[in-house]
């Protein structure tokens, strides 16, 4: 009688772990709620409005050379498809004259990135885009990009952001993202929203 109560026993615990699995696996399975992508679509709502921009711009950043250029400016951000995308003009004079350009950001609710594309007023073509997202109040897009016929990695950061004021920095990598050499740095002063 003591083997069939030993194998009755063990049949109602195989039975009770095998009835429980599902709810195990379900509890396993279901998604965290910091595992949920969140929606990023209003990451950049900081930077609508006219800014001031105090720009430095390096002009050989993988060179190890600390030569740069200074320029001062305006740039205007504002939001279009109702908050989806935004466009920003920017207008700024330095000792080679004036320069111009303008960036397309989109936001893809399905990937949870935001994309930038850049033209510039000399070459009148949009570059390659940017891709990326914002975490912990820093906003980073990345795109490939050759320089003197090199192939290097671009990173855009959007950092230090309040109110009235923000920093937006590029930097260049030609050792892929080990290593950065700052190109552009801008710092923002907002005018007006």
């Amino acid at each position: 009688m003591i083997p069939s109560l030993r194998t009755a026993s063990a049949a109602v615990l195989a039975f009770t772990a095998f009835a429980a699995a599902p709810a195990a696996f379900a509890a396993e399975a279901a998604p965290t709620p910091a595992a949920i992508a969140r929606d990023g679509s209003h990451d950049f709502d900081f930077d609508f409005g006219v800014w001031k921009t105090e720009i430095t711009r390096r002009l050989h950043p993988l060179s190890g050379s600390t030569e740069s250029m200074k320029l001062t400016g305006t740039v205007t951000i504002r939001k279009i498809w109702g908050g989806k995308a935004s466009i920003e003009e920017i207008e700024a004079d330095g000792p080679k004259g004036r320069w111009e350009g303008m960036s397309l950001f989109l936001y893809d609710p399905v990937a949870h990135q935001w994309s930038q594309s850049f033209i510039g007023s000399a070459g009148g073509t949009f570059g390659g885009g940017m891709v990326g997202s914002f975490h912990d109040g820093k906003g980073e897009l990345f795109q490939q990009d050759t320089l003197d016929g090199r192939a290097i990695l671009v990173r855009a950061t959007w950092s230090e952001i309040t109110p009235t004021s923000h920093k937006y920095e590029e930097d260049y990598s030609a050792d892929g993202g080990k290593t950065w050499a700052v190109s552009f740095v801008a710092h923002k002063t907002k005018i007006h929203s």
